[in-house]
């Protein structure tokens, strides 16, 4: 049996982009199978009590609860721009909060405030206590879709607003170490706002799976396709 050139290499090209893709999404679905498993030990976990001894790893400590002995730098905040909650423009508030007998200190994110129509007016931040012992739940900080060049830098002043959080930076306008981390303040304590926290949403393993048997079905739906196509021709050239 013979082959025609032009389909032959077309066939060739695509199947193992299909196969490719198939596999990708297998290698997918074990990747969000680990995340998901070690996302419920973090939550099942005992609670963390933060030192200035813990590696920033946050990818190891995301979604372990946490408590913490310290005080808030209540002259020092920042405001995290365009977040959007129940469709309305506001602010993510993270305050500083220095460990207990240390220089260094995590961000606090303390919730979610309304943007005031005059953009120059900005929310009252003020905290009733500034020593406290804090819960809440490790976890990386807000993300944006797009991140604009020098979105990372903070306003002039206090509070300081900004787009993206860059620990690093923050740091160096505070003087003093950050965790690369934030704590999500827990809902029943007070000084906080607007807290509706949750956990990343993912695609799940299942639909990468689901997606990789596509994938695959479509590579053999093209094998075959070929091969009719290719005994079609040879049929038709025995005929002549």
């Amino acid at each position: 049996m013979k082959f025609k050139l032009i389909p032959t290499l077309v066939y060739l090209c695509l199947l193992p982009v299909l196969i490719a893709l198939g596999m990708w999404q297998l290698d997918r679905s074990e990747q969000k199978r680990a995340f998901l498993e070690a996302q419920e030990q973090a939550v099942i976990a005992e609670t963390l009590h933060l030192s200035a001894v813990i590696e920033n790893n946050t990818e190891a400590l995301r979604y372990r609860n946490v408590e913490v002995a310290g005080r808030y730098d209540v002259t020092h905040q920042f405001l995290i721009d365009n977040q959007i909650s129940d469709g309305k423009a506001g602010y993510f508030v993270l305050t500083p909060f220095i460990l207990a007998g240390e220089t260094k200190a995590v961000l606090v994110n303390r919730g979610w405030v309304p943007l005031n129509p005059d953009r120059s007016i900005l929310p009252d931040l003020q905290i009733k206590k500034a020593e406290a012992i804090i819960t809440g739940r490790i976890n990386n900080f807000p993300s944006v879709g797009i991140k604009l060049a020098g979105a990372e830098i903070p306003s002039e002043g206090w509070p300081s607003i900004v787009q993206v959080v860059d620990s690093n930076v923050l740091a160096e306008k505070l003087g003093y170490p950050l965790f690369q981390f934030q704590i999500e303040l827990a809902k029943e304590l007070p000084d906080g706002y607007k807290r509706e926290w949750h956990t990343s949403t993912i695609m799940q393993p299942e639909q990468h799976t689901a997606y990789a048997v596509q994938w695959f079905a479509l590579a053999l739906t093209l094998t075959i396709l070929f091969i009719w196509y290719s005994f079609k021709k040879n049929d038709a050239k025995s005929k002549e």
